[in-house]
């Protein structure tokens, strides 16, 4: 993400800050000593002139007009978009605690541990480089926990946490029992059985239900036809069960890997739209959709939609950096304040033009003009 080039708007302290505009912005006070001030605001000049004290009742608990020497600010668009900033802006000013202080709490997966020779499930909110299918991110750990019970309900996967060695002699445990698990505690199975179990798992959630989705919905039919009614029915329920399970997801739920959109939001600059790319792991630079008339001629929007995708070149997020790029998405995304919208895309060359089109228009008439 390429955010921290955009240039601010600078200006020298003490200055009228009637000049400076009430609009959205992300926002920078640099004082003669110590660390930098950076916030975020809806209302630019009425912040600063509680913060600074330069009109109106300046602020009891947070006055920097004696120690402020430089102020930047950078207009935003969306809530989104100062959301990112200020992230970028926060690693590069307080590398050591910026976690903290943007309160940034990392979302909730699914992981299936491929490297234990007996492979199990757990709620995680860490993405490590151990091998393992990762599944999310979920919006809190509750429903996390609740899609991993769902899930293992359909298959025969173990549930311990333990490292097995497997024995006749191993007391097993009541999902033994009740025939939800094969048992590869007690020996019930090879292991070469237990990782095809496995292998349905992860092909039940890579496939986002539609591996399972195909044999249950063809066997129900298979039995109708035959006129087996009571197995047909019984099929029927464990067809509602799966998509039951799947109603559990987020528009976001997916292989973590291969989650791939776009979040559509207003731009500062009146009559544009930002679209912001997540892919590779990551938020992208944002790519800005303009209305401006060439050569005298209007140019469609689908026109100019593919041109941004022809010139989008992702760049991969990795490390600690991937995890709170999703916890970023995750935060807009389930947020009672999201503006905007998400378009989920198969791949970030592979756009819906049309659903796309539509998101860009939806915007940029529900957003009022930025505010002089």
């Amino acid at each position: 993400m390429v955010l921290e080039t955009r240039s601010p708007v600078t200006v020298e302290l003490p200055t009228d800050l009637r000049q400076i505009p009430d609009c959205p912005a992300v926002f920078l006070v640099r004082v003669r000593q110590g660390a930098p001030y950076l916030a975020r605001t809806s209302l630019l000049r009425r912040r600063l002139e509680r913060l600074l004290g330069e009109r109106g009742r300046p602020s009891r608990l947070l006055n920097l007009r004696s120690i402020a020497s430089r102020l930047e600010y950078w207009p935003v668009g969306s809530r989104l978009e100062s959301s990112l900033l200020l992230y970028e802006l926060a690693r590069g000013h307080f590398p050591a605690d910026y976690s903290r202080f943007l309160k940034l709490r990392l979302p909730p997966y699914l992981k299936v541990i491929l490297s234990n020779p007996f492979p199990r499930t757990q709620v995680t909110t860490r993405l490590s480089g151990a091998k393992a299918f990762y599944y999310g991110p979920f919006r809190n750990r509750a429903v996390a926990e609740q899609f991993s019970r769902q899930v293992l309900d359909l298959f025969q996967v173990r549930r311990c946490q333990e490292d097995l060695e497997p024995s006749p002699l191993h007391p097993g445990c009541v999902y033994g029992e009740m025939n939800m698990c094969l048992r590869p505690c007690q020996a019930a199975v090879s292991r070469e059985e237990y990782l095809s179990e496995v292998d349905r798992l992860v092909q039940f959630l890579a496939t986002g239900g539609r591996s399972l989705l195909g044999i249950v919905t063809a066997a129900r039919d298979r039995l109708s036809e035959e006129m087996h009614f009571e197995e047909a029915a019984r099929q029927h329920k464990r067809l509602e069960k799966i998509q039951q399970v799947l109603r559990l997801r987020d528009d976001l739920g997916g292989e973590v890997g291969e989650l791939c959109g776009v979040a559509v939001t207003a731009s500062a600059v009146a009559g544009a739209a930002e679209l912001w790319f997540f892919c590779r792991g990551g938020w992208q630079a944002p790519v800005r959709i303009s209305f401006e008339v060439v050569d005298g001629k209007p140019v469609s929007l689908d026109h100019r939609l593919r041109e941004a995708a022809s010139a989008l070149q992702p760049v991969e997020v990795a490390g600690p950096e991937r995890q709170e790029h999703l916890a970023l998405l995750v935060r807009w995304y389930c947020s009672s304040w999201r503006d905007g919208e998400w378009v989920r895309l198969a791949a970030p060359d592979r756009l819906p033009y049309r659903k796309l089109v539509a998101a860009v228009a939806r915007v940029l008439t529900t957003t009022p003009p930025p505010t002089d």
